[in-house]
This record gives C-alpha cells, structure tokens and sequence, in this order.
C-alpha cells in the first residue's frame, strides 16, 4: 500500500509514486490489463501463457534454424554452408506460435505497447544466453508511412526496453526503410526476397562496428538479410539479429520451400 504517513507527507512524497504512476494506476483500475495470450485479466502477459511458449530447440543453424542432427559440430546447415549471406546468425527466442503468436500480432496490430517489456526481457534472456557481444542496436525500420499508420515501430519499441536491460547503445536512425515494400505475409521464400532487395540503407559509415538487429518475428530471414546488406555496405564489421520468434518448421513439419513459407 502507498505510504500516507506524516513523514512521507512532511517529505512531500506522493503515496502514487508521482503522477505518471498514479494515472497508470488509475488507468490499471478502470481498464484492468487483459492477457494477450489467453484473455485473462491482470497483466498483458500472464505468466501461465508465458510458461506455454515453445522453445527453439537446439541444436540449429545460426543463420535460418534448420534443426541440426544432434551430433552435428557444424553451426550452419548445408544449404547455408553453399549460400553467402550479409548475415552471420539469426537468433529467436522462441517459436511463432501459441501463445506467443497472439501476443506478437497484439503487439503489432492492436496498440499493445505495454507488450514491448516482458517481450523485450525474453530477449535479453536469450541474448546473454548466447554469450555474443555487439556495439551498437539497431531496429529494422519501418516505412515512414506505414509507421504513422501504425503509430509506432515495434522493432523500436523493444530495442529502448532491450537496449538498456542489456547495457547496449541504440541506433534508431542507422537504418532507414527507403521505399514501401508489400506485406510480407503472403509472399514465399523468392518473392520475399525480391520484394525487401534494395528497400534499406545506412545513413552513415559504421567502419569496424559489430551491429545486432532487432525486430519482433523472423519468418524467412529476407527482410533481415536486406537490412544486414545495407549495414555491411556502410561497413560494418558484423551483423547479428535477434527476434522475439521463429517461424516454426523442423522434422515434423514439411519444409518451408515446399509450403511456400521459405526457410526462417
């Protein structure tokens, strides 16, 4: 409860934290968070639902997580082995898919900001799991026009939460979305890449500089590659990404070229 005592008045403490946490708390009392999840009231994310996230299970290949056999010492898998990339390694925390799936596209599509810390905290979870280092973070633009549709950036929204959990400098002007591109959504492995080839560019030289991108889903690594490209071509020295989720395939599922949803 907040402290109303003498003392804490004579301080001239607010029993509410100040005024942005009173509205919050005044705010948390007439429009209770509901679970993205599963609807339950109380947090935007429950701890149940978080609890029934799938793990990405290792091991995998850095760059597209293809399942590797188990006794596998390569990191990448054969077709990245035969395949050059901008990219040195995708990293996700988890798989796209229920629970995760609906608070994702909450996220994205229904204004839920609120979404961006425990998110952004599976992220740095995973990151310091993986022991990797970078310079600087950088979030995968959006075009300016579907940002003002939007009302915000996801990617930028995670990276201010990440950022300062994981002690990382920001960037969020590096990058910039030079032309509007179609939904990604629909558009196979080919057609996605055709689709973000060339839409990025560096807004200045990062010489030497190990970079780690941001964004929420990783589904086949087109838009990350593109992203990647742009930054090595202002030089810099590595790039990495991390996203809060994988599209899912593995042994049991059939391979994304086949489906048309492409690899990652």
């Amino acid at each position: 409860m907040p402290d109303t005592s003498p003392a804490a008045r004579s301080q001239g403490a607010s029993p509410w934290g100040g005024p942005k946490r009173a509205a919050q708390v005044l705010l948390d009392i007439l429009f209770p968070p509901r679970c993205a999840g599963c609807g339950q009231l109380g947090s935007v994310f429950c701890r149940s639902c978080q609890a029934r996230v799938i793990p990405v299970r290792t091991p995998v290949c850095v760059r597209c997580g293809h399942p590797l056999a188990a006794s596998a010492e390569a990191t990448l898998c054969d077709f990245c082995r035969r395949t050059r990339s901008p990219i040195d390694g995708i990293t996700s925390t988890a798989v796209y898919a229920p629970p995760l799936r609906e608070a994702i596209h909450h996220f994205k599509y229904r204004n839920g900001r609120a979404l961006a810390a425990p998110l952004a905290q599976r992220m740095v979870t995973c990151w310091q799991d993986t022991g990797l280092r970078a310079d600087l973070i950088v979030p995968v633009p959006l075009h300016t026009a579907r940002q003002v549709e939007r009302g915000y950036n996801q990617a930028v929204l995670l990276v201010g939460v990440f950022g300062a959990a994981a002690g990382i400098d920001i960037d969020e002007r590096l990058l910039v979305r030079q032309r509007a591109t179609l939904p990604q959504v629909d558009l196979g492995r080919a057609e996605r890449k055709r689709n973000v080839s060339g839409a990025f560019a560096a807004t200045r030289q990062v010489h030497g500089v190990k970079l780690l991108l941001v964004d929420d889903v990783c589904t086949t690594g087109a838009t990350l590659e593109a992203c990647a490209q742009a930054l090595r071509d202002a030089g810099a020295a590595g790039v990495w990404a991390l996203t809060v989720a994988r599209a899912h395939w593995g042994p049991e599922v059939s391979a994304p070229d086949a489906s048309g949803l492409a690899r990652i």
